[in-house]
């Protein structure tokens, strides 16, 4: 017995330590760059500070006085009033509610259109790769940010009610991104099919369905998500120049675009700096945090990026 238990003890000791999934070695990883987490760290407060902050202020979103019109920033109101007495800080949470959500949205939409029609092109090839290919060959050569200004144009035109804009430009914002990610998933996806673990999925006699979800876009997720986390910076950007030329989201449905438009005089512009400073710090902030966290998953997901 004391053998048997010695051999034990001597197969545990020489048994290999077991490995951590690979996305546990990548977040460990990620951890360790300052920079990627320090962005994401900036994200998730200004995300709390948007979605919940609302909820806590005495001030709502259309709350007009006119006799405190134009303040400077003082106790009651931290960033000051408008030109109609609202406060800024509730607007600019407000604000940042709606183009938070349509740039995540956006980004949402145009990878999952693309990634799909990605999909579909590079696995069954002919026709369909053609159609698809040659679809994204178009649109790649109009130029995106005049195209969503004649969408954006067309709107107005045709009077679009406020409440409805937000998700157009959603719509107009995915359908100018998903090109070329669609291409870029093909290219991918064209490399995987010919692997052996695919040659294996043929043998078994799996589905085509199968085959694309449960094995081959599976293994594009690392890729998916860096190309994801790096889109929505430029979603929220679109967003605010549509914004600013007042052909998305329009007030009084406030976006960081329009408020900074609102100020766009040269009194406002000299005088009262927190009408546009706000708004204008939390689209720098969030970009640049959100493409610093990009950074940081392509270094540790993507192999062709890695140091």
């Amino acid at each position: 017995m004391s053998s048997v238990s010695g051999n034990l003890a001597a197969g545990k000791a020489q048994s290999p330590p077991v490995k951590s999934s690979l996305w546990k070695q990548s977040f460990k990883r990620l951890r360790k760059n300052k920079l990627a987490m320090t962005g994401f760290i900036i994200v998730v407060i200004m995300f709390l500070a948007c979605f919940i902050g609302p909820l806590f202020s005495p001030y709502t979103e259309n709350q007009i006085n006119m006799r405190i019109m134009n303040k400077a920033p003082n106790l009651k109101h931290w960033l000051g009033t408008d030109k109609l007495g609202r406060d800024v800080l509730i607007r600019v949470l407000l604000a940042g509610r709606i183009s938070l959500t349509v740039g995540f949205a956006a980004m949402a939409l145009s990878v999952i259109i693309g990634s799909l029609l990605g999909a579909i092109a590079g696995y069954y090839r002919g026709i369909v790769d053609q159609i698809i290919m040659r679809t994204a060959d178009l649109l790649l050569t109009i130029p995106g940010l005049p195209l969503l200004f004649i969408s954006g144009a067309l709107l107005s035109a045709w009077k679009v009610p406020t409440d409805y804009r937000m998700y157009i430009v959603m719509l107009m914002l995915s359908l100018v991104g998903w090109p070329g990610l669609a291409r870029m998933v093909r290219g991918e996806l064209l490399s995987l099919r010919e692997r052996e673990f695919m040659q294996s999925t043929i043998v078994l006699g799996l589905r085509d369905r199968r085959k694309l979800f449960h094995h081959l876009l599976p293994n594009l997720a690392p890729l998916l998500i860096v190309i994801a986390t790096l889109n929505i910076g430029g979603s929220i950007l679109l967003e605010s120049v549509l914004s600013f030329f007042g052909l998305g989201v329009i007030p009084p449905t406030p976006t960081w675009g329009n408020m900074i438009d609102s100020a766009n005089n040269l009194i406002d512009f000299q005088e009262r700096p927190w009408l546009w400073i706000p708004p204008g710090f939390c689209i720098f902030a969030t970009v640049i945090a959100i493409n610093l966290f990009g950074d940081g998953l392509r270094d540790v997901l993507d192999p062709k990026h890695k140091r």
